[in-house]
């Protein structure tokens, strides 16, 4: 586990394979002498997409997905339990940073992170529990769960890993949370998100094209889910020769959009309705648009002959130029992150030295505090100490 300080950054996608195994993490940022960042940041995942988040600023629980949001009217202690463990570990990872100072006598910049979470086989039930720590983007220290034991990952938590075996009591729980309660709390929101993503939302669709010898673009948006297909046919066989498929995007209002074009400079005028676009979600629900000149929304400029010398109106061409602008999404993304200064920097810049400098994060992969719902004060207060 190498630790980077990332703390949210959410696109809203949902996973489009039917995976056997889910994982529900939650990842927390505690940081010392870092200017206009929280100094604690969570935010739990499930099957990596984020279900809420708290911080130090805002000062609340906010839900991140509509079925989320629909989950917690109806399960009333969930909005308290996620609550209340969010701001205890809050004031655990800030007495954790301090020992960690003292200990290494050090001021500067300071990150303390946590993954904790577990994963569940769907098919075959077993149950993985994990608790990670990271100190200044390095590893620090895990725990073993099925030894009850923590182990340290650099001589420098030694100190650490013999003060949380002292305590076996506050081991043995963990080891219950994360392999009992937790894969219970999977399939709680599991069966939430599911019953969310029952429901479909058909396209608009429409065929694009910037000239008359560019490709014609079959263009769906406001689609939802995006487990869809889309495809050319030709005399309702599907074709792949001179079809261009592109990625499927979000939009903004938690839709989807994505286009599929076609080269046409080949295709005589007469056989152009022997082409059809085909959208399709997995339930077999189908959108199906035929190729016709007359619908193509194009980008011929007004003393310009289109589609085979037929001029373009000037009330064509404005709602032309508003569909063309509206194709162009822009991706709403919610976003906060920083990086660590590598201590080893930091000292170059204040002329010092540090016996303990910050390693450089390698991927990016939070770590996670253990605020699953049902946690009791996490034992990290005494990181460090001793």
């Amino acid at each position: 586990m190498k630790t980077i300080c990332f703390y949210s950054c959410c696109f809203f996608f949902y996973s489009t394979s039917s995976a056997v195994k889910h994982s529900l993490k939650y990842l927390v940022t505690g940081s010392s002498g870092v200017p206009n960042i929280p100094e604690y940041m969570g935010a739990m995942m499930l099957d990596d997409i984020q279900l809420g988040s708290c911080d130090s600023i805002n000062k609340t629980v906010e839900p991140r997905q509509d079925w989320v949001k629909k989950m917690r009217e109806n399960e009333t202690e969930l909005l308290e339990i996620l609550t209340q463990e969010c701001f205890q570990d809050r004031k655990s990872f800030g007495k954790c940073i301090s020992s960690l100072k003292e200990q290494f006598q050090s001021e500067g910049v300071h990150i303390l992170q946590k993954r904790e979470g577990c994963e569940w086989d769907e098919k075959t039930g077993e149950v993985t529990g994990f608790s990670q720590y990271g100190y200044n983007g390095e590893d620090f220290v895990e725990c073993d769960l099925k030894r009850l034991t923590w182990i340290a990952l650099k001589p420098e938590a030694a100190i650490t890993k013999q003060r949380w075996d002292a305590d076996s009591g506050g081991t043995k729980n963990k080891k219950n949370i994360l392999t009992n309660i937790c894969p219970e709390w999977i399939k709680k929101f599991l069966s939430y998100r599911k019953s969310s993503l029952q429901r479909t939302v058909l396209p608009s669709v429409s065929l694009l094209q910037k000239t008359p010898s560019s490709p014609v673009s079959c263009y769906a948006t406001g689609f939802y889910p995006k487990r869809v297909m889309m495809f050319w046919m030709k005399d309702e066989e599907e074709i792949h020769e001179g079809v261009d498929h592109r990625e499927i995007l979000p939009n903004d209002d938690k839709t989807f959009q994505m286009n599929v074009d076609l080269n046409v400079s080949s295709v005589k005028p007469e056989d152009w309705r022997r082409y059809d676009c085909v959208f399709q979600f997995s339930n077999s629900e189908q959108v199906i648009t035929k190729l016709d000149k007359t619908v193509i929304r194009t980008n011929c400029a007004k003393t310009i002959l289109c589609n085979d010398g037929v001029e373009t109106p000037d009330a064509r061409m404005t709602a032309v130029i508003t569909a063309v602008v509206a194709a162009v999404v822009v991706l709403s993304v919610a976003a906060v992150g920083f990086v660590v200064y590598k201590k080893k920097k930091e000292a170059a810049v204040r002329g010092e030295t540090s016996d303990h400098p910050a390693g450089e994060p390698d991927h990016e992969e939070s770590n996670i505090n253990s605020a699953l719902p049902g946690h009791p004060a996490d034992s990290a207060a005494g990181i460090g100490e001793g």
